[in-house]
């Protein structure tokens, strides 16, 4: 039955997952495409300065690649099932209401960091040709929150767009509004670094979300 479950999830989002994935490593390439013509240009030890003391991130723009991605993916995955209610047909298989949603959330979320996984490898790897780990390692711990803010929107979404009561949708989509921006305000490179632990873990505590509108949906609310 669980299989049954994880399918359907499939069958909805394949083809946003996948998309979603050649678009993200397309920005990747297309940030180095600009490095490599960069150094081209430049004395890589004058690059590097810029990088290291004038602020420049080589890395900006892949901002709001996770965002967007995450967005597309939930309400791919859980818009179909508020057409004519088709989640209470969900809620009628014999499986405990609660873990199928848990279910069809972890779903997504794995397809999400599987994404963001192949992102940050290729990105790790094709940084590693260009610069010395005290460039590498500040970008990876500013480009975190980016990715993090992609897995908050992602729940987020799914809490909106499954929620059956308007009252409750526009109180959440004010919170998303106020929420997800966190993650992706300007900084100086690296200086997230000291605070992407506590944004992972409220992203974790966010990801339960769902189960406030599927019991709303369950008790026939709207």
């Amino acid at each position: 039955m669980w299989k049954s479950v994880i399918y359907k999830e499939w069958i909805k989002t394949r083809w946003f997952i996948i998309l979603y994935a050649v678009l993200g490593l397309a920005v990747v390439g297309y940030i180095f495409l600009n490095v490599q013509r960069d150094f081209k240009f430049n004395d890589a030890n004058n690059y590097w300065y810029t990088i290291m003391f004038m602020g420049v991130r080589y890395f900006g723009s892949l901002k709001f690649v996770p965002l967007f991605g995450a967005l597309a993916i939930s309400v791919a995955q859980f818009f179909p099932e508020t057409v004519s209610k088709r989640i209470k047909l969900t809620f009628h298989l014999p499986l405990n209401e609660n873990r199928v949603l848990l279910m069809m959330m972890l779903y997504g979320t794995v397809g999400l960091v599987a994404s963001y996984f192949v992102q940050l490898a290729m990105f790790y790897a094709l940084s590693v040709l260009f610069f010395p780990s005290d460039i590498i390692f500040p970008a990876l711990a500013s480009i975190t929150p980016w990715f993090l803010s992609g897995l908050a929107c992602y729940y987020l979404a799914a809490l909106i767009v499954l929620e059956p009561v308007w009252k409750y949708r526009i109180a959440y989509l004010v919170v998303a509004g106020t929420f997800v921006p966190l993650y992706v305000q300007s900084a100086p490179t690296g200086a997230y670094a000291p605070a992407n632990l506590a944004l992972t873990l409220l992203v974790i505590i966010i990801s339960i979300s769902l189960l406030f509108s599927g019991y709303r949906f369950r008790k026939g609310e709207m």
